[in-house]
């Protein structure tokens, strides 16, 4: 047999590059190191959120009677928690290495394919489940319809024009290839895909990416800036009793390779794991006394980045599903919130088109 020289190092960076181009759901987040959480209590840290502030008007050629107003600026302590451990492992026998596998890249690719997996139905979870302030119906025959009013609801929301992310389950997928008008059908399979969010990329329209996540329900749809939702990742560093182990990063994803040996059954164990958590962010927004003509600061942070969209047979559907802050005379702090959102936004619910006519 050709004596084996297997370097730790090689096969973590290989494993590296090889998770970051199989993440889908979790690519279109933004990522943070996890330095941060080291040594927190609970796992928790309070992470800063900048202030905003007002723009005030002062009377052309007044006659100084009044003083100007000075506002105070104030950034918020949010509490965010990490945790988890994702990871794959497996036992090989010296037939399978000698005679089967014949190197441990193969199997190293195999086991990161698998973490990957794990981490892209983690991410779409925690982005189904998240707490979105607009929810739009959409008729499955409003493909275009759904991309100008999803635009239209993010520039209203005050999100920031950062890139752009339609995400979309698999009927969202075959509804927007047979809409004529969007034309997207031309741009499947017209490159080699490099990543697995290459390959699940439709196209660009209207200012989205197009991407389509087979994690998440067929009949939503999320269209989100990049800021909305944070992927949290870093490597467990390799314990000095393993004398066989290495981390590695790529784009911002780490993770760990051990291998040892068990002698008492002559077989390899091989482990691959990283720690992952999610979170969103939320922002406090500035609004325009319509009377007065002065800004102000809202008194509540609102979850703006991102908007659900849910696909419907009907237009009757469509309207049941469609949820947007209202203005109300409420005094729950929920009432308070969405009163508040809707009129510094001035955000409602769209008019949704009828069926065409055959």
């Amino acid at each position: 047999m050709v004596h084996q020289i297997v370097k730790p190092e090689k096969i973590a960076a290989t494993a590296a590059v090889l998770l970051e181009q199989s993440l889908t759901v979790p690519a279109v987040f933004q990522r943070e190191g996890i330095d941060q959480y080291k040594g927190a209590e609970d796992d928790t840290i309070n992470v800063t959120v900048e202030g905003v502030l007002p723009f005030r008007t002062y009377g052309w050629r007044n006659d100084r009677s009044s003083s100007i107003v000075f506002d105070e600026y104030k950034e918020r302590k949010v509490p965010v928690t990490f945790g988890g451990d994702a990871y794959n492992a497996v036992r090989l026998t010296d037939e399978q290495n000698d005679f089967d596998l014949k190197g441990w890249t193969k199997l190293a690719r195999k086991q990161t394919e698998a973490l990957a997996k794990g981490l892209n139905f983690e991410a779409a979870d925690y982005l189904s489940k998240a707490q979105y302030d607009v929810v739009l119906g959409v008729p499955e025959y409003a493909m275009r319809w759904a991309l100008i009013r999803a635009r239209a609801m993010l520039n209203r929301l005050q999100a920031p024009g950062t890139r752009r992310t339609l995400l979309v389950g698999t009927d969202w997928e075959s509804t927007l290839l047979e809409d004529e008008k969007l034309n997207l059908a031309q741009n499947v399979g017209e490159s080699e895909a490099v990543s697995a969010l290459r390959d699940a990329s439709l196209g660009r329209r209207y200012g989205f990416d197009i991407v389509v996540a087979q994690e998440i329900d067929p009949t939503d749809a999320f269209a989100l800036v990049d800021s909305a939702f944070i992927f949290a990742n870093g490597a467990p560093s390799v314990p000095q009793s393993v004398p066989f182990g290495a981390t590695s990063s790529y784009e911002g994803v780490a993770l760990r390779w051990l291998r040892d040996y068990e002698t008492e059954k002559m077989r390899d164990r091989s482990v691959f794991n990283t720690y992952r958590g999610f979170r969103n962010v939320r922002d406090v927004l500035v609004g325009r006394d319509p009377n007065t003509k002065q800004a102000f600061v809202g008194d509540f942070d609102h979850f703006v980045r991102a908007i659900k969209l849910e696909l419907t047979p009907d237009k009757a559907s469509a309207t049941a599903a469609t949820v947007v802050p209202k203005v109300t005379a409420g005094t729950t702090e929920a009432e308070k919130r969405a009163t508040e959102l809707a009129t510094i936004t001035g955000v409602k619910a769209p008019t949704i088109p009828d069926a065409p006519t055959a």
